[in-house]
């Protein structure tokens, strides 16, 4: 089961919309076939696995980390393929939650007369889809939160630079996190001052949607972003009914969003999220400004943090952290993180780690910069 979740993760950022699945055939200790689902539409991880296998799958154990669908999509159905294939025995790391499968696939291979066994190594084939399972579950998509800062909590100088704060290492890995997300979303305040493209160029892997949040449309036709249209679509989230701005940045390839404003005249997160979930955007990268970090957690929005430290000291008594007032004034009252992993990137190190639940209620997400 291990050898099929690393199998899985090749199809990290490439899998969109559909889950990752490794799969291995067996014939005693001999791995005889393997696979993994590498996109939409093309063939399953089963079917790929058998395929290598050929003859030899029969009588065979099939591997998998998520349960075989029993339904046809834009493949026809995986117990089918196993059960002609001659598989005596299935080996699932997990139920798979989507309503057309959810332990259809289960009964189909044990009513064909397959022994069928269950959760081995679930925790590992759970990670493997944090933004399938939480889209299922919520209809939100999984948010990472990424940020570069100093060894004292700055993004930015404080006349407001920070180009330079994460070394090359860094970089490519910043974009390599960029290439496995759905969308990337900044605010436009980002866009503003540093007229970023958003796109992936120091890692292999194609590049996400990206969204910006401009309240009140901002955006100057000449920013970059509309200049690179043709590599991935560009969505303005706003709370501005200006129909000619509209017009004119949807003139420039841009997709134009409009949401209801909240009560500061921002653009509310929800309605935003579900709309990518709805476009079939299940993992957003945050990667923009001290404002729009600080909405996505005081929203409870947030699903995990990527922090890059850089050892440098910026100091400055308006130099901006990460992250602004969360409404949690006392150390008991912080946002709780799950086990966290560290590594060093070049010079600088790195911080990854999931937010914990705490049942604290979250509130009104809403962000512009």
């Amino acid at each position: 089961m291990q050898a099929a979740v690393r199998l899985a993760r090749r199809g990290i950022g490439t899998t969109h919309p559909n889950p990752r699945v490794g799969a291995i055939v067996l014939r005693g200790d001999t791995i005889v076939g393997s696979g993994y689902h590498a996109r939409a539409g093309d063939a399953h991880a089963e079917a790929r696995a058998l395929d290598e296998a050929g003859e030899r799958a029969r009588g065979a154990t099939l591997v998998v980390t998520l349960e075989p669908c029993a339904h046809f999509g834009r493949t026809p159905p995986c117990t089918d393929r196993v059960i002609e294939a001659g598989i005596r025995r299935v080996v699932i790391g997990m139920l798979d939650p989507n309503p057309l499968v959810n332990g259809r696939g289960l009964a189909r291979l044990e009513s064909a007369g397959l022994d069928v066994a269950l959760g081995v190594r679930s925790n590992d084939c759970h990670a493997l889809n944090p933004p399938y399972l939480k889209r299922l579950a919520t209809g939100l998509p999984w948010v990472t939160l990424k940020a570069m800062t100093s060894l004292d909590g700055r993004i930015a100088s404080e006349s407001g630079g920070s180009r330079g704060l994460g070394g090359e290492a860094e970089l490519r890995l910043a974009h390599r996190i960029r290439a496995e997300h759905d969308a990337v979303l900044v605010g436009i305040g980002t866009v503003l001052h540093d007229d970023p493209l958003l796109t992936v160029r120091h890692a292999r892997g194609r590049s996400p949607w990206r969204i910006v949040l401009d309240s009140r449309l901002r955006l100057g036709e000449d920013a970059r972003l509309l200049a690179s249209i043709d590599e991935s679509p560009v969505v303005i989230a706003t709370a501005s009914r200006d129909a000619r701005r509209i017009a004119a940045l949807e003139a420039r390839g841009a997709r134009v969003w409009p949401f209801p404003a909240g009560a500061d005249g921002r653009v509310s997160l929800e309605p935003l999220l579900r709309r990518l979930v709805a476009e079939g955007r299940y993992a957003l990268l945050v990667e923009g400004g001290r404002q729009v970090h600080t909405a996505f957690l005081r929203g409870s929005f947030a699903d995990r943090v990527a922090i890059g430290i850089a050892p440098l000291l910026l100091g400055g008594a308006n130099a901006p952290a990460w992250t602004g007032d969360l409404g949690r004034g006392r150390v008991e009252d912080a946002i709780p993180l799950g086990p966290l992993s560290v590594r060093r990137v070049g010079r600088d190190v790195w911080l990854e780690a999931e937010i914990r639940r705490d049942g604290s209620p979250g509130e009104s997400g809403h962000a512009d910069v």
